[in-house]
């Protein structure tokens, strides 16, 4: 079987970050996100549980959720394609992640992957499709409290429809400069994980 994880530099800085998590604290935080990886609406982690481990683990908070995102993507991966626990140890190995390391995702994949596979088998798959998208740009000029201001503002309409309701349903996103290029970096890091795939 060929590599199950595509070294991008994303993927690469990851790594870098999970050789320098304390061996005796990381089988715990495999085995929480293992714990909620089949909820995608849910988070691994609270805000507040994610402050308590940056502060454990010694990492920025982005940092930590690149860490966070990368182990989430590397078990996913291994569920995807139904690893065993000694390939996903050796794949992990061959990217540079270090030999303890790469032994506690191993210990871990071999207590929960297969519940964790079964708990994705059995959740129900039916997405909404996307059907359109349109955008505009606002310009915010002022306020009561603030005469002279530039606040641009891009407004996301998503028509999206689902096998259960009939029509189209728009949801309406609006950014500011800052949360539309994380949107885009977001995009970015879905786009990687499907090229890997492919």
């Amino acid at each position: 079987m060929a590599s199950i994880i595509k070294e991008t530099e994303s993927i690469k800085q990851a790594i870098t970050l999970i050789n320098l998590i304390d061996t005796s604290k990381f089988p715990r935080l495999l085995s929480r996100i293992l714990q909620k990886l089949h909820l995608k609406a849910e988070r691994s982690f609270s805000e507040q549980e994610e402050e308590k481990l940056q502060a454990a683990l010694s990492l920025e908070k982005k940092d930590l959720q690149l860490v966070l995102e990368t182990i989430s993507f590397i078990l996913e991966q291994a569920v995807y394609h139904s690893v065993k626990p000694a390939f996903l140890q050796q794949q992990l190995e061959n990217i540079h992640v270090h030999r303890d390391k790469a032994e506690a995702f191993g210990v871990a994949w071999a207590s929960a992957g297969p519940d964790t596979t079964d708990k994705f088998r059995q959740q129900m798959f039916a997405p909404k499709k996307l059907e359109k998208v349109g955008w505009q740009l606002n310009l915010l000029m002022g306020q009561s409290t603030q005469a002279k201001m530039k606040s641009p503002q891009a407004v996301l309409e998503l028509g999206v429809s689902s096998e259960e309701c009939e029509g189209v349903e728009k949801l309406f996103i609006e950014f500011s400069h800052e949360e539309l290029f994380a949107f885009y970096n977001k995009l970015e890091t879905i786009q990687t994980q499907l090229d890997s795939l492919t």
